[in-house]
C-alpha cells in the first residue's frame, strides 16, 4: 500500500493525494487519511505523469553503434547498408543482452511500454527469436510489442513474405513494411496491398514505415489509407515517419490528410531521427523532414512521437528519454502554444498508450497504478527541463528512484541553490 501526497496531475489539478492498493488507484483527493501500514511518499507538488510509451523503436539494432563501422554520410540508406553488413554476425545472445540493457535504461527513464520493429529479412529469424525471448523476460515490468519488419523490402527477396508470416506464427504482434524501399514505386504499392490483405486475413494490426524520404512524389500512405478503407482495417493501421508529407504540395497534402483521417490511420513521427536523416540531399535551405504534425492533429489524426533509434547505424546519440523526443518535436513542429505543448506531452504518454492498446491513465479509482513522478510542476515544465524521473512505478511497485536535481552554486554574493522554476 502506497500513499503519494501532494502531487500535481497533467490535467491541471494540484495538491492531491493518490492512494495505491493492490496495484491500482484506490482513491484520489486532497489530504487523504493514511491507512495503517501505508508507505507515504511526499511529492512536494511535483508532477505525477502517466508512464511514457515509445510507439516506434528498433530494439534489434539498439546499442550497435560503430559495428562494423560508423555511418559517415548520416543518411538513411547508408544506415540500412550498415545494418545489412552487421546482420550475418549477429548472435542470439548478443541481441538479447543489448535489448535487455536498453529496456533497463528505458524503464529508468519512465518508459513502461515499447513498440519495436524487428527485422524479418534474415532467413534465420535470429532477431525475431531473440526479441520474443526478451518480451517474456521483461513482461513483469515492461510491455513490449513487436512488429514483423521487412527492413530490406518485402519483394526484394523471394523468401521475405514467408519469413514475415513465420514471424507472426512465432508470436510477433503486428505486420510491418517499408514500401518506399522496394525496387520501384509499383512494387511499393504491391507490397502494401499484400501486407494489408495479410493483416485482414490474420486479424492483426499494422505499422508501416511509410514515405521516409524527402521525395514529395513518394505517396505510399495514400495507397495505405485506400487499402485500409477497402479492407475495413480502420483503427488498426499506423503509418510511421511520413517524411515526404513535409515536402508535398500543400493542396495535395491537405487532400491526403483528409483521406488519412477518414481511414482512421494513426501516425508516429520520430523527431530526433527524422530531422537528422532527412534533408541530406539539400544544400540550403535544408528541409526539416518531419511530417506535418500540426495539420494532422487539426484533422483529428492521432499523432505519437517515437525514439526510433539509440546508438545504432542510423543514430549515434539517444538516451531513451521521451521528454527529449517531445522537446525536439515541439521545436520542429513549432507547437509553442499552450495547447501545442500539451499535445507534445501527450504524444509520448496518452496517445501512444492508446496506439499500443494499453489502458490510458484516467486517475480514477480502479485504474492501474502505473506512474512516473517527475521533477516538474506541469507537463510544459517537464518538457522544458527534461525533468528528472524521481520515481517510476508499475502496479504500485517502485521500479526506479532518483534524488531530485538541486544544483548548488558557489558564486560570491549569489544564493547557493539554483532556482529553475519561475
Amino acid at each position: 500500500m502506497l500513499l503519494l501526497r501532494n502531487v500535481n496531475l497533467p490535467d491541471g489539478r494540484h495538491g492531491l493525494d493518490v492512494l495505491v492498493q493492490q496495484g491500482r488507484i484506490a482513491a484520489v483527493g486532497p489530504q487523504l487519511p493514511a491507512p495503517a501500514g501505508a508507505e507515504c511518499l511526499d511529492a512536494q507538488g511535483q508532477l505525477l505523469s502517466p508512464p511514457f510509451v515509445d510507439a516506434h523503436f528498433h530494439l534489434d539494432s539498439a546499442l550497435t553503434h560503430g559495428q562494423p563501422r560508423v555511418n559517415q554520410s548520416g543518411s538513411l540508406l547508408e544506415g540500412i547498408a550498415l545494418w545489412g553488413e552487421l546482420k550475418p554476425s549477429l548472435t542470439h545472445e548478443a541481441v538479447v543482452e543489448r535489448a535487455l540493457r536498453y529496456c533497463d535504461l528505458a524503464v529508468a527513464q519512465g518508459v513502461l511500454a515499447i513498440r519495436s520493429h524487428v527485422d524479418v529479412c534474415d532467413p534465420r529469424l535470429l532477431a525475431v527469436r531473440a526479441l520474443l525471448e526478451v518480451r517474456e523476460r521483461v513482461r513483469p515490468y515492461l510491455d513490449l510489442q513487436l512488429v514483423a519488419f521487412p527492413q530490406d523490402g518485402l519483394l526484394r527477396h523471394p523468401g521475405t513474405l514467408g519469413q514475415l508470416k513465420q514471424a507472426l506464427d512465432l508470436g510477433v504482434d503486428l505486420i510491418g513494411g517499408i514500401p518506399h524501399h522496394e525496387r520501384c514505386y509499383a512494387e511499393g504499392t504491391q507490397s502494401i496491398r499484400i501486407l494489408c490483405e495479410l493483416a485482414a486475413e490474420r486479424g492483426v494490426g499494422m505499422d508501416l514505415h511509410c514515405d521516409e524520404t524527402d521525395d514529395p512524389n513518394s505517396r505510399h500512405v495514400e495507397t495505405l489509407a485506400a487499402e485500409t478503407l477497402r479492407l475495413g482495417l480502420q483503427g488498426r493501421v499506423t503509418a510511421s515517419h511520413l517524411c515526404s508529407l513535409h515536402s508535398m504540395d500543400n493542396a495535395y497534402a491537405a487532400r491526403l490528410i483528409g483521406l488519412m483521417a477518414e481511414a482512421q490511420l494513426s501516425v508516429v513521427a520520430n523527431p530526433l531521427i527524422n530531422i537528422l536523416l532527412q534533408g541530406r540531399y539539400d544544400s540550403y535551405p535544408k528541409r526539416r523532414g518531419m511530417t506535418r504534425v500540426p495539420e494532422l492533429l487539426a484533422a483529428g489524426v492521432s499523432v505519437a512521437f517515437g525514439q526510433d533509434c539509440v546508438l545504432d547505424p542510423w543514430y549515434p546519440l539517444g538516451s531513451a528519454d521521451l521528454l527529449e523526443v517531445a522537446h525536439m518535436g515541439l521545436h520542429v513542429a513549432q507547437l509553442s502554444s499552450q495547447a501545442g505543448m500539451h499535445a507534445c506531452f501527450e504524444a509520448v504518454t496518452r496517445t501512444p498508450a492508446q496506439l499500443l492498446g494499453r489502458p490510458v491513465q484516467t486517475w480514477q479509482p480502479g485504474a492501474p497504478a502505473d506512474f512516473v513522478l517527475l521533477q516538474a510542476r506541469d507537463p510544459i515544465e517537464a518538457i522544458r527541463t527534461r525533468a528528472p524521473r524521481l520515481a517510476v512505478l508499475r502496479g504500485g511497485q517502485v521500479l526506479s528512484r532518483c534524488e531530485p536535481l538541486r544544483p548548488r552554486l558557489n558564486l560570491p554574493g549569489r544564493p547557493a541553490l539554483l532556482q529553475l522554476a519561475p
